[in-house]
């Protein structure tokens, strides 16, 4: 609100130290604000270098994720990428909102994305939206962290202020043409009156579109106080208006035939889809009071913040997708996406025999088949044995062998007849390590 101020996103270590430690100085609470920290560390670990194979690209997050000056600089930093690798097209890995910026850019500057670009991993992208979560940040605000940790942080109302003229926060809402198999929608209990003047509590539930009316009500008489005098912050439709051309941007991208596109998106945590206020005990009755209201959310899979419906529509012709039990934010220290970095970049040393869906190494110890026929009577014999290893361990893993056997038969013409069994056995873990052995054979008579 300063004019004679700027944002700068900081240069350092060739743009990562914006994205590395949020707060570098704060030294308490440090997890909460490590962001690529651990997978800069990984990286280099691989034998990436700093200003050499890797870099960063940090950009004011408020701004709209088309906005042209973020694209002229992520066509530049490109370019000087580009260059300072020798003329090596890129891999890029994004996160977040960032996974939409970087469709856009992939839209709006679809030649220079073709020319730079060889890989392209989005993490938790809400290529759908976040309307569950972004519409209770609308009326209630934002904590940046959960627990003890936000007495360090900007409060969760002045983030509210802080973010209702974000044109990002309204492009998070989501797609208003969005195909949702279970729409997420804003649920407000309010007392209503029938014709004889009788009183009824009743839930009512807006799809996203209708939903924009009760955040305009709510936010309409919003102020926030600057240099001691109260300026009206209601809600802005020029910048919903500016929003929705994006999503229309966005559906139109298509993914350049030459790049390949990864996509990693979280799993196992309760992630809101729609939100709820007030209740049958205690309806709304004035909806500028919502801020006072706690929200109660109808949750769906996800990584707390993105439902993974939302994270998987990217509506591109992906090499993967696959999902990472994990965090919004922490996801990013996950070793389970370390390995699947590694194995889609082919850095350091890959494993030809890593299963990045599974996040298990198959490897083959033995194989043998024989086949043998005699007067109308063959008899077909075959064993394989792999060894699978895994980076989670069983918690619960048995000292006893597993075995699964199955078996089936057929009648053929002329009193023909075949017959087939086939046994696996897993053996229990032994230094991460699982034993498996398949034994099958068939007989098959010609009676003719």
């Amino acid at each position: 609100m300063d004019p004679n101020s700027r944002i700068m996103v900081p240069e350092d270590r060739h743009g990562l130290h914006a994205i590395d430690i949020l707060d570098p100085d704060l030294m308490l609470g440090s997890d909460s604000v490590y962001y690529f920290h651990d997978m800069i560390v990984e990286m280099r670990k691989w034998g990436f270098e700093e200003g050499k194979t890797l870099f960063g690209f940090g950009y004011d997050f408020r701004q709209s994720n088309r906005l042209q000056e973020t694209m002229d600089r992520l066509a530049a930093k490109l370019e000087s990428i580009y260059n300072a690798a020798g003329g090596k097209k890129i891999n890029i890995i994004t996160h977040s909102m960032g996974g939409l910026l970087v469709k856009c850019f992939m839209c709006l500057q679809s030649d220079i994305f073709e020319k730079y670009v060889k890989n392209w991993v989005a993490i938790c992208a809400p290529f759908q939206g976040a309307p569950g979560t972004i519409n209770s940040t609308f009326l209630n605000g934002m904590s940046f962290v959960e627990g003890w940790e936000q007495n360090f942080y900007i409060s969760k109302w002045s983030m509210h202020q802080l973010l209702i003229e974000c044109p990002s926060i309204y492009e998070l809402m989501g797609c208003p043409n969005s195909h949702w198999k279970h729409i997420p929608a804003l649920e407000l209990w309010r007392e209503r009156h029938d014709s004889d003047g009788k009183s009824h509590i009743v839930l009512e539930s807006y799809p996203p579109c209708d939903s924009i009316k009760v955040l305009e009500q709510a936010l309409v008489n919003n102020t926030v106080n600057y240099n001691g005098e109260d300026l009206p912050l209601p809600f802005n439709f020029e910048i919903l208006k500016w929003a929705n051309k994006t999503w229309e941007i966005l559906s139109s991208a298509k993914l350049p035939s030459q790049v390949k596109f990864y996509n990693i998106y979280g799993t196992s945590l309760e992630t809101p889809h729609s939100v709820c206020f007030g209740s049958g005990d205690k309806p709304v009755t004035d909806l500028q009071q919502l801020r006072y209201f706690q929200a109660k959310y109808v949750c769906v899979d996800g990584d707390g913040t993105v439902p993974i419906e939302s994270a998987k529509a990217d509506g591109l012709n992906a090499e993967a997708r696959v999902g990472v039990p994990g965090e919004h934010q922490g996801i990013l220290r996950e070793p389970h996406v370390f390995r699947l970095l590694k194995h889609w970049l082919k850095a350091g040393e890959p494993d030809p025999f890593y299963n990045p869906v599974n996040d298990y190494v198959i490897l083959p110890t033995a194989f043998e088949m024989e086949r043998h026929k005699e007067k109308g009577v063959e008899v077909a014999s075959l064993k394989e044995e792999w060894e699978i290893i895994s980076k989670v361990q069983d918690d619960q893993s048995s000292t006893a062998d597993k075995v699964c056997s199955i078996s089936v038969s057929q009648e053929g013409a002329n009193q023909s007849y075949s017959e087939a069994h086939a046994t696996v056995i897993v053996h229990p873990d032994s230094e991460g390590k699982q034993h498996v052995q398949l034994n099958a054979l068939a007989v098959s008579v010609d009676a003719s």
